[in-house]
């Protein structure tokens, strides 16, 4: 099944926190949680950033979107008292996540810097992102053997639950190739939701950012 908005799935009213676990926040991650805000919003959920630095001051695109809830308080402080309602998504969970997990989770719980990663500098193969998170005791979930980038993360889980469909019915895009130039291309490590044309599913502005980002690195080669 291709990407569809859903704007009130038959499991509203669900959270999804990302731990940013990155003293910074770059237009990368920007995108991400600008994309991530307005979807949850749309579908009937709550988007939270947690363990966001005081000193931290976020894009002013973030600061004004619907959907977004800022906290400084980690996600374990939060749920202290609710720990068990809260699903960690794990590439190393022996379970893979399901509808029935709408049953058992109100909370759904992702590493701050799993996202996407520039062509220049790379993330591949990829990196457990998610060990400090796990530490912590959290129940998890996976989604499947290959990597995703923040935004597709929380969007496949929101399918799951919210829509109720089955990770193996949600049609993918895996390591789409993006055209930078008329001589050049590069492979996106990822894989993405494919959406109603076919494409794969990325924030607004990030092929953008990719192509400029992949210019400035054959510049610094050349």
């Amino acid at each position: 099944m291709a990407f569809t908005q859903s704007p009130q799935g038959g499991h509203a009213g669900k959270t999804y926190v990302v731990e940013h676990l990155d003293p910074e926040l770059g237009p990368w991650s920007a995108l991400e949680y600008l994309t991530i805000s307005r979807e949850s919003h749309e579908n009937g959920a709550k988007f939270c950033l947690s363990s966001v630095p005081e000193t931290l001051k976020l894009p002013a695109e973030l600061q004004h979107v619907q959907g977004l809830e800022v906290e400084h308080r980690s996600v374990e402080t939060i749920y202290a008292e609710k720990k068990g309602s809260v699903c960690l998504l794990d590439p190393a969970a022996k379970k893979e996540l399901s509808p029935e997990d709408a049953g058992s989770f109100d909370v759904f719980l992702f590493g701050g810097i799993l996202g996407i990663a520039t062509p220049k500098n790379g993330d591949d193969p990829p990196r457990d992102r998610t060990s400090e998170l796990r530490k912590k005791g959290f129940e998890g979930r996976r989604l499947g053997p290959v990597q995703m980038t923040t935004d597709t993360a929380v969007r496949v889980t929101r399918i799951v639950i919210q829509d109720q469909i089955p990770l193996d019915k949600i049609q993918y895009v895996d390591y789409p190739e993006l055209k930078i130039n008329k001589h050049e291309s590069t492979e996106m490590p990822f894989r993405y939701v494919k959406d109603k044309d076919g494409r794969p599913t990325m924030p607004e502005g990030m092929v953008e950012l990719i192509k400029k980002d992949s210019e400035k690195a054959l510049d610094d080669i050349l």
